[in-house]
């Protein structure tokens, strides 16, 4: 019987993305039985790249809309290490990336611990120091996204690869209803997609909630001050096909670009 082997499995996944070899069914002892070994195989993937104590973590899947392109019935979260945390107006350079995809995100910076368990909307609300727009870079990773599964997913920090992030300015987040702020994206100037706030689980820090009850959080040891969290797309991935400019907005909150070059 072959023994899974988190370590190996997060060394085949990491030698995938060098190489660029697309990820479907993962081989005998590397593949995933479940979501806990999905967990521990991103643990030991933080690990090797120096991310113990990750710059933050991205929740995928918080619409209906990301589960129905999905194909999962719940919320998955990767972590984020700090290199691939850029501020708006970054120039990326296309190619660094496999097959790329952006997301219209609303993003949180937590100012005060939140330990791994069950979390309330009061509770996850007074973590938050700042809310913002923000870009997720995401990449084609998988040879079909509905057919890797879902423990995979977690494994493979659920196809993440880089953040653009926005500032609050003066506007107090707390005063905006969450629920109802519009957003939207474009790219090269031409609209592209929009939702809701409420839109991610029903309310923006629903997915917060979810993030700090979930098994990720418990093996990272909870979420610290300082710490980025996005809080899910309200647009499923939308993938370049070449350099652009990509604009994400949730006025009043200052809009977010990137431009791939």
């Amino acid at each position: 019987m072959t023994v899974f082997d988190p370590e190996a499995a997060a060394a085949f996944l990491l030698e995938s993305r060098a190489a660029r070899r697309l990820i479907g069914t993962l081989p005998d002892g590397l593949a995933p039985r479940h979501e806990a070994d999905g967990v521990a195989i991103q643990h030991a993937l933080a690990l090797r790249v120096g991310a113990a104590r990750p710059a933050g973590f991205k929740i995928g899947a918080t619409s209906a809309r990301m589960q129905e392109y999905l194909g999962v019935s719940a919320p998955v979260g990767g972590f984020m290490v700090p290199a691939g945390l850029h501020a708006s107006g970054a120039s990326l350079a296309f190619a660094d990336f496999q097959r790329p995809g952006v997301e219209c995100e609303l993003v949180a910076r937590l100012a005060t611990d939140l330990p791994p368990g069950p979390c309330d909307l009061e509770q996850a609300a007074a973590a938050v120091g700042e809310l913002v727009c923000g870009i997720e870079v995401v990449e084609g990773r998988y040879v079909d996204v509905q057919a890797v599964g879902v423990p995979t997913m977690v494994a493979d920090q659920m196809f993440h690869a880089a953040a653009v992030l926005g500032v609050q300015g003066d506007v107090d987040w707390r005063g905006l209803d969450l629920v109802s702020l519009a957003g939207s994206i474009s790219i090269d100037g031409k609209p592209a997609g929009g939702g809701v706030g409420g839109d991610l689980l029903g309310h923006p820090l629903n997915s917060l909630c979810w993030l700090a009850a979930s098994s990720l959080a418990q093996r990272f040891g909870g979420l610290k001050a300082g710490q980025i969290v996005m809080l899910g797309s309200v647009v499923p991935p939308l993938w370049l096909v070449g350099p652009c400019t990509v604009y994400i907005g949730f006025p009043p909150l200052p809009p977010v670009t990137v431009r791939f070059a």
